[in-house]
Parts: C-alpha cells; structure tokens; sequence
C-alpha cells in the first residue's frame, strides 16, 4: 500500500505521497521498460494527488495524446486513494540523457493533456493543455497555472532498483491559496530549488512527515528574515493501484455488439476472451453466456 497526506497552510494546501508500491504493481502488470514506466509512475503518482481532491463517487481521468514513442497513457484515480491506467506502447524505451538519467521528455514528445472530471453530471468537465516539455510536473503545473489559475508546484519521482523493481516512487504538489503573500511564494521558489529530488529524499530514509517539515522548515524571505508557516495535515490514507473491473462490466459491452455479429463470433470459435486494459485480467464467454440474446427472434 501507498500513502498520501494532505494538509493546508496559511498561504497553500499541499499533498505528499509514496506511490512505490502502486508503481510496482503497474510494472508487474503492463511490462514496461525502464523509461516508459518512469514516465508511466509519474503520471500515476499525479493522478493520486488530483484524485484526492475529489469529492464522494467523483472520478478524474489524465491523458496523453503525444508524437513521442510512447504514444498515449491514460490514468484514473477516485476520491478514495484508488489509481489505475494503462500505456498504448509500454515496451517503447529511448536512450539515456548525456547525464545518465531517464529522458522522460523524449520518450512522450509533445502533444496534449486531457484531465476529465466525472462529477456525475449529464457532461463531464474536460480541460485541455499542451504537453511540451513531457515532463508531466511541468506540464501539469503549467495546465493549474493557466486553466486552473491555480500556481502550482509539482515534483513527480520514479527510481528503478532494477528493470523489474521500483525503489522507490512518490512526489508532491503544493498549490498556493488565493491571496497567498509574495513573502511566501519568494521563500517556496527559493525552497524547492535548494532541496534534493523526491527520490533522493525517499532513499535517503525520509517519509512522508519529514519531507514536507523539509519542505517547510527554515524558509526565509529576500531580506533574509527568517518566516514561520505553520502547516496543518488534514488526512492520512492508503493508497493502491485498484482495478475495479467485472465480468459483468465487460458482458454489458459486448451485448452492445448485437445479435448478428455476436452468432459470426461463435461460428467461428468456441469463445470470446476479453482482457482489461487496467489490469490484464481476462475474462471468457461462451455462446451460453449470450442464450437469452442469441434466442430472441
């Protein structure tokens, strides 16, 4: 399990979460290789953050649309803690950066972020935002500043231990409040420049608690004058990578699919397997399954 803390200070609310785990398990099931699930764990890291602003059965989904070899990723997350997605190429990979680190930003390219809200309303809202460096913090900052109005600072994270195991994940969004003093903005810019990745914080031992007092602790304005922001944490909770897909589900779709084509289905093969995207798990009818549909005359 995952965790995320949520709180509010005077001048922003904040949100901290370890999403190493969530990460391993979207590894264990989409197969990707080392650039694509970096790229892939920091939009679902993300997409943890924004689900917890999230009210009752509300659901937010992020895509990418992208030139870049990895095609698309799609993630949803619910008010709950629980994430899932999936990737169109997870196999893709580029090369590393002349420093040595995941290039992230070749691999997506550029192109366009759609964040969808399910508020349960005829029509779900739909923002829309370029992606142009492919970094997604900064392409999701950009979407709060200039959609939301919102000036929002992100750090996403994802370190491999090897191809096949997550070190560590995680990340956190601070999101200024209206009215927010120049003081403080000052003293934040200054902060998030002067510490260490989210990673190398969460290797380095730190949880949760001790990175946002880091993130908060001795933050000083341009005269150098020491400033106090006291934070309060609202919420701690669990979060996971959860896939809530049925049978059933997948029964209602291929209904849809009629009588007609369903027959030429089952006079070629003997069944119809259907996989989910989010989770890989399969699930087999037979022409037993659709005898109330196949019989109607």
């Amino acid at each position: 399990m995952g965790k995320i803390i949520r709180g509010v200070s005077k001048n922003a609310r904040f949100f901290l979460v370890d999403s190493t785990d969530i990460v391993q398990k979207a590894l264990d099931i989409h197969k990707c290789s080392p650039t694509a699930i970096d790229a892939f764990g920091r939009l679902l890291t993300a997409g943890v953050m924004m689900g917890s602003t999230l009210k009752g059965k509300d659901l937010l989904t992020l895509r990418t649309d992208t030139d870049g070899p990895l095609d698309n990723m799609v993630v949803t997350a619910d008010s709950d803690g629980g994430v899932k997605g999936y990737v169109s190429n997870p196999s893709a990979d580029v090369v590393l950066t002349d420093n040595g680190k995941s290039n992230v930003g070749a691999l997506i390219g550029k192109g366009m972020l759609r964040i969808i809200k399910d508020m349960g309303l005829k029509e779900p809202y739909v923002g829309m935002s370029p992606i142009d460096s492919g970094e997604i913090a900064q392409d999701l900052a950009y979407y709060f500043f200039n959609s939301d109005q919102t000036p929002t600072v992100i750090a996403l994270g994802v370190k491999l231990k090897d191809e096949k195991t997550v070190a560590c994940a995680g990340g956190y969004m601070i999101q200024l409040l209206p009215g927010a003093e120049e003081c403080f903005i000052g003293a934040l810019e200054e902060k998030i420049q002067a510490i260490r990745p989210m990673t190398e914080l969460m290797m380095g031992g730190m949880d949760l608690k001790r990175i946002l007092k880091l993130l908060y602790e001795d933050m000083s304005s341009e005269d150098n004058e020491k400033l106090i922001e006291e934070y309060e944490i609202l919420e701690e909770k669990e979060v996971s990578y959860k896939c809530n897909c049925d049978k059933d589900k997948f029964y209602r779709g291929l209904i849809t699919l009629g009588k007609k084509e369903l027959n030429e289905i089952f006079e070629t093969q003997k069944f119809l397997e259907t996989e989910c995207h989010f989770c890989g798990k399969k699930y087999k009818f037979t022409k037993e399954d659709f005898k109330e549909i196949l019989e109607v005359k």
